[in-house]
């Protein structure tokens, strides 16, 4: 059997090569959505990305009218949200500069809306060579058809839909360590839908 190789991207999630951009999860914008289940989920992936070592990027859109990173997820961020009033993140100077700093060309994508600033974000992204994974449990907008057609169109254009869950276990990618213990137990709190 002959192995090939290529200069593409890895479909894997790896914690030498990925970043969580964590996108205006704030508190008015945030009551608003079809469910809050997605928080959860977020903080789930923060801690985790804090015990394992991969670096996280937040924003917020024009902060004055939307409220600030809710409570849950702003006390475990690692560093202030970027203010933006740019849609993409990935138009955002500030916010580009952040995810270049990390050197990963991996970005795991969270937050909300899905079919507004996420997306925007996911396709600028792509166009600019990044791998992008989405977890669908992580994303969320007002209509929940709205996010279903968003993740469907990332999807074609590129990005990896998967799931909280599914994107820690190959951040993990082993059993037998303590990190695996730790995040293991912080899967727990994730709701089974």
């Amino acid at each position: 059997m002959t192995h090939h190789t290529t200069d593409a991207a890895p479909l894997t999630l790896s914690v030498d090569r990925a970043a969580l951009l964590v996108i205006d999860v704030q508190d008015r914008i945030n009551a608003v959505m079809a469910s809050d289940a997605h928080v959860v989920r977020i903080e789930v992936l923060l801690e985790a990305c804090g015990t394992l070592g991969v670096p996280v990027v937040a924003t917020e859109q024009y902060p004055k009218g939307l409220g600030h990173t809710v409570a849950p997820l702003a006390e475990r961020l690692p560093s202030p949200p970027h203010e933006k009033a740019t849609f993409s993140c990935a138009r955002d100077a500030a916010t580009v500069e952040a995810l270049r700093a990390t050197g990963r060309r991996t970005v795991l994508v969270v937050g909300i809306e899905t079919h507004v600033c996420v997306l925007q974000t996911v396709l600028d992204l792509l166009e600019r060579g990044f791998t992008v994974h989405v977890p669908h449990d992580a994303v969320q907008s007002r209509r929940p058809a709205d996010r279903d057609w968003a993740l469907e169109r990332m999807q074609a254009a590129g990005a990896v839909v998967t799931s909280t869950e599914s994107a820690l276990f190959e951040l993990l990618d082993r059993c037998d360590t303590d990190e695996f213990k730790t995040v293991s137990k912080l899967l727990k709190r994730v709701p089974v839908d």
